[in-house]
């Protein structure tokens, strides 16, 4: 018997208005199912007397017919990265130990105005900076899905917490940031719906930041309509937020009407990578045939600059995380580890606080930025980066929609790769690309790998064309009627 916690926002959007199911039951029934699944490790904070609290508000505003909108008691997760007055935010890093803020981001104040119920703060890559959920300080996340071999699998990152919930019905939604794949990686590995807006679509104030112009918000859903309904209660216009995009915001669900016929879909000839997995290419495929039969047109196009992505990304992120993160000193809030003097008080601090992998790319971007290596590193990355975006707009001058795999692989076991961040980097191969270009993207899954487990077919469109991708996804997810979970977690379990 299917179980509250395991509807969809529409199914449970529907089951609140017609009074079959009230707020307080639905986010009670996903707090039952937090409670059974801390061996997953998704939540670093849980609020369930907040969450509470906000559902019976909900259920108020209902019974007074008073409703917020689409969100009204739905229940959704918050990534640890946007700050949330009088809760906990750690950005999964002992040096914010004990933070507390005394604001709210906009994206989390947008979804309580759109009367979201939240949950938790979920688990994530210290700072997000990870591709594997591994580096949080508070322990790595476990994958729902799993093998008869044993071995936990990741979830993907830096959202892995955000997808392990929506995976493992924890909760109906759940929202991420995405510097260079943080939300399409998680999303394939977990096998749920990760969307990317366009950069500037949703304001990143009160959003802990790691690479200035990349961070970008949005929505980890179970389908694509609840990735529009969602992105819908996040996204506008803020003023506090120098780089939120002053454009209008659509009804995007409104634009899925299930026909996408004479729809263009592009297919990249660069994402062939040599050594990539014949299964990445078979559901690649797949994802083509599945656009083919619904009436689209197939074409091929060239990115010609693909290959240099993945490292111009890991030189442009790296200089702008070290610039962020250098406030993170022991003066103001969070840890402090005490020394003789000023100077040694902030190598203390910042020794103890900070992870490896963070130390590792705010060495990297200082290195990039220092003298002498400016102009030949940053500068050099800038010029590549613009150098990708004019590739993307003469694509999109031929196409409507790219399709590329989301990830290289299905989920690997806990523990692989850890000791070689260069395999660990190529995790975002097919996602950095677009995320250089500020483009839409959303991965959908598309089917089951070799092993087993989820792999996800990626698109991407023109900016802020949003509607026409999530038009495109709906249809592939019908497609692919992508319908297996993880053991043990469905199915009234």
């Amino acid at each position: 018997m299917t179980q509250a916690n395991e509807l969809t926002i529409t199914e449970a959007r529907d089951a609140l208005i017609a009074g079959k199911l009230s707020a307080t039951e639905l986010t009670q029934s996903c707090l039952d199912a937090m409670a059974k699944a801390g061996e997953l490790n998704a939540f670093i904070t849980e609020t369930p007397e907040l969450a509470l609290e906000r559902a019976a508000q909900s259920d108020a505003r209902i019974a007074k017919g008073e409703s917020r909108g689409a969100l009204e008691g739905i229940p959704v997760a918050v990534k640890d990265l946007f700050c949330t007055k009088g809760v906990l935010t750690t950005a999964a890093s002992h040096i914010l130990d004990g933070f507390v803020p005394e604001y709210e981001s906009t994206v989390t104040e947008n979804l309580r105005n759109a009367g979201t119920v939240m949950t938790g703060k979920t688990n994530l890559d210290e700072f997000a900076m990870g591709s594997a959920n591994v580096t949080s300080y508070y322990g790595p996340v476990k994958n729902p899905w799993k093998l008869d071999d044993g071995k936990d699998r990741v979830p993907g990152g830096s959202s892995g917490g955000s997808a392990a919930a929506v995976a493992a019905h924890l909760s109906l939604a759940a929202i991420g940031t995405d510097t260079g794949g943080s939300i399409r990686q998680p999303a394939s590995f977990c096998g749920i719906v990760g969307m990317k807006p366009t950069y500037g679509r949703c304001s990143r104030w009160g959003t802990v930041a790691f690479a200035s112009s990349l961070d970008q918000a949005g929505p980890m859903t179970k389908t694509v309509r609840d990735a529009a309904i969602v992105l819908q209660g996040m996204a506008g216009h803020d003023k506090k937020d120098s780089t939120s995009a002053p454009v209008d915001l659509p009804d995007f669900a409104a634009a899925i009407t299930g026909d996408i016929r004479g729809m263009k879909i592009g297919i990249p000839k660069e994402y062939r990578i040599d050594g990539s997995p014949a299964e990445i290419d078979a559901i690649w495929r797949k994802g083509t045939d599945m656009f083919r039969d619904a009436g689209a047109e197939i074409v091929d196009i060239t990115l010609p600059h693909t290959k240099y992505a993945l490292p111009t990304y890991y030189i442009v992120a790296p200089a702008e995380a070290s610039s962020n993160l250098a406030r993170y000193d022991g003066v103001r809030y969070g840890l402090r580890v005490d020394g003789d003097s000023l100077d040694e008080m902030y190598e203390n601090t910042r020794a103890e606080g900070f992870g490896d992998e963070v130390k590792r790319r705010v060495l990297i971007g200082a290195y990039v930025l220092s003298a002498g290596y400016y102009d030949a590193y940053y500068v050099k990355a800038q010029k590549v980066r613009s150098r990708i975006a004019e590739d993307f707009k003469k694509a999109f001058a031929q196409v409507d929609v790219i399709l590329t795999p989301t990830a290289p692989s299905t989920a690997f076991a806990i523990g692989e790769k850890m000791d070689d961040p260069i395999a660990m980097y190529m995790n975002d191969v097919f996602t950095v690309p677009a995320s250089m270009a500020g483009l839409p993207c959303l991965s959908v899954p598309g089917g089951l790998g070799d092993d087993g487990l989820p792999l996800g077919l990626h698109l991407i469109s023109k900016p802020f064309d949003e509607e026409t991708l999530f038009r495109a996804g709906d249809v592939l997810e019908k497609q692919a009627n992508f319908t297996a979970i993880p053991a043990g977690w469905g199915a009234g379990q």
